[in-house]
């Protein structure tokens, strides 16, 4: 009978409950994905020109990004010219009223610029803007 008295406590010894920890590990969780913001790029380091009259426009515009050595950029890869129309097209039908931003860098070729708006009319994006930073007084 003693044997089963000792097997008998070994079931009811009590061991580490972990789900309280669990609980506060999620919470934490969804804390930190509720409160991260997710910034949108357009997958080139640029260096913008500065600008006093810079304003915010909305996270919801089409980033275009144009590197110094002319190359253009979005949705983080690289894009060529002729393709950049499409793309803005499939675009813009998904959403009609979307801006465009083009974020060139400051040495940037200005033909290329110009290219990018061209495309931007064909496709009927309705407005573009250049990215620039707001200039410290």
């Amino acid at each position: 009978m003693s044997f089963a008295k000792k097997y008998k406590n070994r079931d009811n010894s009590s061991g580490i409950d972990i789900a309280p920890m669990l609980d506060m590990v999620f919470i934490l969780l969804i804390f930190f994905v509720v409160t991260s913001s997710f910034v949108r790029e357009t997958g080139v380091d640029v260096n913008k020109p500065k600008a006093s009259s810079a304003e915010e426009l909305a996270r919801e515009s089409i980033l275009i990004g144009l590197s110094r050595e002319g190359t253009i950029h979005i949705n983080e890869g690289q894009v060529d010219l002729r393709t950049l129309k499409t793309i803005l097209q499939q675009m813009v039908a998904e959403k009609p009223d979307r801006a465009a931003i083009i974020v060139a860098d400051r040495e940037a070729p200005g033909g290329k610029i110009v290219d990018i708006l061209d495309q931007c009319n064909l496709a009927r994006v309705k407005k573009v803007s250049i990215a620039a930073s707001k200039e410290s007084d």
